[in-house]
């Protein structure tokens, strides 16, 4: 037998069609889980991840996130609860997740290790058992929008995140470079692969915007963004600009604080995943 790519439609092989989803805790609940990735790191997907949690909730949804960036966690320090550490249910083998001043639920390795710098070795496998385990062994009290913040690329944990969660949507995180068509291209083919719907682009450091006149500076060079949108037929739901007030929110703690108007078409594409 060849290797599997996971795609059944276009495979030649005899073999049955497997179901690899797992399911969630008994005492949880979660009606819609929304995949945040690109083909590559360092654009921006737990950037993009943190607003689009804080926005739904400050819409008056109940949202969560799922940090499967498993060996390089800044989930938690953007909310200001690095310090903190996941409970255990009593008389279960399940954690209670970490909860915001705002009440959003968190999950992320570093509320498991002893110190939030201890790095974590291990080999593909494991760090995805570690996502699954963080669906099946945490009690996710009345979500109505999971974001799972992917670690960058095409590997085992975006593989074993879209074959055993129930993805109702993904959204891809890019950059202006003219090198990331590329790897925007990578997702988008992979989610299409595995029939993962695409709810659309979000480009961040799209551009500055001057303080003095208000011209937006594309430091970055022109974006390509619009074609590859109009290529793959996908909405651009957002472009992001460098602000200085999101980086020291950021590293303060405090992303759930600060108002970013331009993520608010990606939260109602999102939003309307339970209104329609």
């Amino acid at each position: 037998m060849s290797e599997c790519n996971h795609d059944c439609g276009s495979c030649g092989e005899k073999c049955e069609k497997r179901d690899f989803h797992v399911n969630l805790h008994k005492d949880s609940k979660v009606k819609k889980v929304i995949g945040i990735v690109s083909g590559k790191g360092g654009v921006g997907k737990s950037l993009v991840t943190s607003l689009l949690a804080s926005r739904v909730n400050k819409d008056g949804f109940k949202a969560a996130i799922l940090d499967a960036d498993i060996t390089g966690p800044s989930i938690p320090e953007s909310f200001g609860v690095g310090d903190k550490r996941a409970e255990a249910v009593e008389g279960q083998d399940a954690l209670h997740p970490v909860v915001t001043d705002s009440g959003i639920q968190l999950m992320s390795m570093n509320f498991l290790l002893a110190n939030e710098t201890d790095p974590v070795i291990w080999r593909g496998p494991v760090i995805a058992g570690a996502v699954k385990q963080f669906w099946t062994d945490v009690i996710w009290k009345d979500v109505d929008f999971m974001f799972v913040d992917m670690p960058p690329g095409t590997g085992d944990v975006p593989l074993t995140v879209f074959q055993s969660l129930p993805i109702d949507g993904i959204i891809v995180v890019s950059s202006p470079q003219q090198l990331v068509r590329v790897i925007v291209e990578k997702a988008v083919n992979m989610a299409n692969m595995m029939n993962i719907p695409i709810l659309g682009l979000v480009e961040n450091m799209s551009y500055v915007k001057c303080p003095d006149c208000g011209k937006e500076i594309t430091i970055f060079g022109k974006s390509n963004l619009d074609k590859i949108a109009a290529d793959f037929n996908l909405p651009v739901l957002a472009r992001l600009p460098i602000e200085e007030r999101v980086s020291q929110a950021v590293d303060a703690g405090d992303i759930e604080s600060i108002e970013v108007t331009e993520i608010q078409n990606a939260a109602a594409a999102v939003e309307g995943l339970l209104r329609s």
